[in-house]
């Protein structure tokens, strides 16, 4: 990425989904926490959420740990109330843009909970969620930004058009990620 403010944009990263929903560009960490979608299923839907562990600290591999089920709780108070939490997302976007993936675009994530979008009950059972490092109140990165650009062209590429909702708009009052910070406008220029 360059660091001259007058010099022309660098393209978004270029990821491509192969016919599992694996992702060329992402590196490959394998969450247990994902099962079979319904047979009739489809993805349609793409969430982004925000997390940060602890709350509002980034980098480490705490997130990483929370996915594989290995996060040890007595390893900061906030961790214990996560204790037993089964949890997963197809993909994190780090603070520096890089992409990881746990589980296959194919396969049902566990990210979204309780949820509903557009009447439809259940949203980890048509979408792919992605995880954006950060918190509600806080700006995301321009690499973060290029990367989940690249990611959406794939999934378009992949799926077709795609809806696209924050964690706080699948369970309202619930949850509030990806919060207000998120640049939906910058996405929608990606995808355009």
């Amino acid at each position: 990425m360059s660091l001259d403010p007058d010099a022309p944009a660098e393209p978004a990263p270029r990821f491509l989904l192969d016919i599992a929903g694996m992702c060329s560009g992402a590196r490959w960490i394998p969450s247990p926490h994902h099962d079979e979608r319904p047979e009739e299923a489809r993805v349609e839907l793409v969430v982004i959420h925000a997390i940060s562990l602890p709350p509002g600290e980034f980098g480490g591999e705490a997130i990483t740990d929370l996915f594989l089920g290995r996060l040890r709780t007595d390893a900061h108070p906030y961790f214990a109330q996560l204790a037993g939490v089964r949890v997963s997302a197809h993909f994190l976007v780090r603070r520096t843009g890089e992409v990881i993936q746990y589980v296959p675009c194919e396969l049902r994530a566990w990210h979204a909970g309780a949820s509903c979008w557009r009447g439809r009950e259940r949203c980890n059972d048509f979408s792919v969620g992605i995880e954006l490092e950060g918190t509600d109140d806080a700006p995301f990165t321009e690499a973060q930004y290029e990367s989940l650009g690249g990611l959406a062209q794939a999934l378009r590429e992949r799926y077709g058009e795609l809806d696209y909702a924050g964690h706080s708009d699948i369970a309202p009052g619930r949850k509030t990620d990806p919060g207000p910070g998120f640049d939906w406008a910058r996405l929608q220029a990606a995808l355009a």
